[in-house]
């Protein structure tokens, strides 16, 4: 391999970090956000949050998997300076909006065109040497986890302390930084293939989900990220009902997200690593069955310290499902067709991330906001009887042997 992988892993985890902390700087207050721009024409502020959540994902569903195939045909580095530096533009402007109506426009055309974790897991993945798949993966997630746990933190401090605005001026800055970044510093050992002898665009997703296996992966790609972000809307909220008060609650969910994901950074590489060892989908059933545990207390919870511990434990659980299912798929994919594997994995946790609002705002119209915490735990435990199922029908196939270094 002509390009020097490990020195682009660590400048794509530097990126990782970078664009992630940009990206996930303003969730803890988006919300509050809407309560504060107001709404222009009608509706609850749950229903604007909720769409101002799961509108970008609606766009990212569909646009991941074009992007992915993209990729495979003119590189993967260009389909990540585009997310990056497409990024920075429209989140900054979000930081001008006047309504909430306003901001659902913009993060619509946001899914359009970012996608940084789908564009630079391809990008490993294709550089990176079958056997450290696992590690080189489990680090992409932990500086996908630790941009998570930095972001949260900064932006409830900026939310609280000098207002919601400049948290999106400071984020756009931060993946223009990481723009740049990739230009300059990212190698890509790329030859374009012959597109005339390539399948179509059709065709590449028909080969890839009849694939032995793949079909199973991108079933519990959709739980992992349905169980993950099916409390994101409402946690602020429950925040404030766990304290009383609004003041502070943006620093005290951003803490608590950030906790969850420092959490998820450390356990993602280690367990990255044990999964080339011992076998990938043996980590991700241990970790699923995990989350379950750290989640089932959650719905009962009675301050804030006690959501922060739990969410913690949950963070080192979840940590362990996204590397093994990305190292999976590397895996287990068709040909040299990493573009579109991550493309449509992006895609797919798109679509989880449009029902979670919905299914969190029923849960809580049912069973108040405790109801989406319950709601995860039983996520968390459809996604482990899936993956013991993908498991044992791998096993029994000739085409799958899960031995210790390429489950």
């Amino acid at each position: 391999m002509n390009t020097p992988w490990r020195r682009n892993l660590y400048i794509l985890f530097s990126i990782q970090v970078l664009s992630t902390a940009g990206f996930s700087l303003v969730f803890p207050f988006l919300p509050l956000y809407v309560k504060e721009i107001g709404i222009a024409t009608h509706g609850s502020v749950e229903f604007w949050s909720g769409l101002v959540f799961s509108s970008q994902a609606v766009t990212m569903m569909f646009a991941s998997p074009i992007w992915g195939s993209v990729a495979d045909r003119y590189g993967r580095k260009m389909m990540l300076v585009r997310a990056t530096l497409g990024g920075a533009v429209l989140i900054g402007l979000m930081g001008f909006v006047q309504n909430a109506e306003q901001l659902v426009v913009l993060r619509t055309i946001q899914g359009l065109v970012t996608g940084v974790l789908a564009a630079g897991n391809a990008l490993v993945a294709a550089n990176t040497p079958k056997e450290h798949t696992g590690a080189a993966l489990g680090l992409m997630q932990m500086g996908r986890w630790a941009g998570v746990a930095v972001g949260p933190v900064i932006g409830g401090i900026i939310g609280d302390a000098i207002g919601f605005r400049e948290s999106f001026w400071i984020t756009g800055a931060m993946l223009g930084l990481a723009g740049l970044c990739v230009i300059f510093w990212v190698r890509e050992d790329f030859h374009q293939p012959d597109n005339r002898t390539r399948p179509s665009f059709w065709q590449g997703y028909k080969l890839l989900l009849t694939t032995p296996g793949m079909a199973g992966l991108y079933s519990l790609t959709f739980l992992r990220s349905l169980g993950q972000t099916i409390i994101s809307p409402f946690i602020a909220l429950f925040i404030v009902s766990l304290t009383g008060a609004e003041q502070g609650a943006a620093s005290i969910t951003g803490f608590i997200l950030g906790c969850t994901a420092f959490a998820g950074a450390l356990s993602s590489v280690y367990l990255g690593r044990l999964g080339d060892r011992l076998g990938h989908s043996r980590v991700m059933i241990a970790a699923a069955l995990a989350a379950v545990l750290f989640y089932l207390p959650q719905p009962f919870v009675t301050a804030a310290w006690q959501l922060l511990i739990l969410q913690a434990l949950t963070g080192i659980a979840t940590g362990g499902i996204m590397p093994t299912l990305a190292a999976l798929m590397n895996l287990w994919t068709p040909g040299n067709s990493q573009g579109s594997v991550y493309g449509l994995e992006n895609s797919v946790t798109a679509s989880a991330r449009i029902f979670a609002p919905m299914v969190g705002a029923a849960l809580t119209l049912w069973f108040g906001l405790r109801g989406v915490f319950a709601g995860a735990t039983v996520v968390y435990g459809l996604l482990a009887l899936l993956a013991i199922l993908v498991a044992n029908a791998a096993k029994t196939r000739n085409t799958m042997q899960f031995q210790p270094a390429d489950d």
